[in-house]
C-alpha cells in the first residue's frame, strides 16, 4: 500500500506538541525562526516554500517534503511549479533526488485530491 502522506503529516504535526512540551525554548526559537524566514519579503511565501521543498528533497527528509508540499500548495503553488522544483532538486541531488522527488509528486497528488 502506498504511503498516506496526508495522515503521516498529521502524525508528525502531533509529535511537534510533544517537542514543544519537552523542549519549549528550542521549539519557541524554531517557530520564531520559521516565521521570520517564511514571511513575505523580496520572495513570496510560495517561492520560499518551493525552495524549502527542493532542499527537503535533496536532504531526503520525508516529513519536510510532506510539510513543504502542503504549505506550497496552500500558498498557491501549481502542479507545474512543484514539478519544476522537483526537477531542480533532482539536478542538485542526483539519483536519490529521483526517489524523493517522486515522493514529493505523490504527496502533491494526495493533497490536491483532498482539496
Amino acid at each position: 500500500m502506498a504511503t498516506n502522506h496526508v495522515e503521516e503529516l498529521k502524525c508528525l504535526q502531533k509529535s511537534y506538541g510533544n517537542l514543544a512540551k519537552n523542549c519549549p525554548d528550542v521549539m519557541k526559537a524554531f517557530d520564531a525562526l520559521h516565521s521570520a524566514s517564511t514571511k513575505d519579503g523580496a520572495l513570496s511565501l510560495k517561492t520560499k516554500e518551493l525552495i524549502a521543498l527542493g532542499i527537503a528533497i535533496v536532504v531526503k527528509c520525508t516529513g519536510c517534503i510532506q510539510s513543504h508540499v502542503k504549505t506550497a500548495i496552500d500558498a498557491g503553488a501549481t502542479r507545474e511549479e512543484i514539478a519544476e522544483t522537483v526537477g531542480v532538486a533532482i539536478l542538485m541531488g542526483g539519483g536519490p533526488g529521483t526517489v524523493y522527488g517522486a515522493m514529493a509528486l505523490e504527496v502533491m497528488d494526495q493533497y490536491l485530491a483532498n482539496k
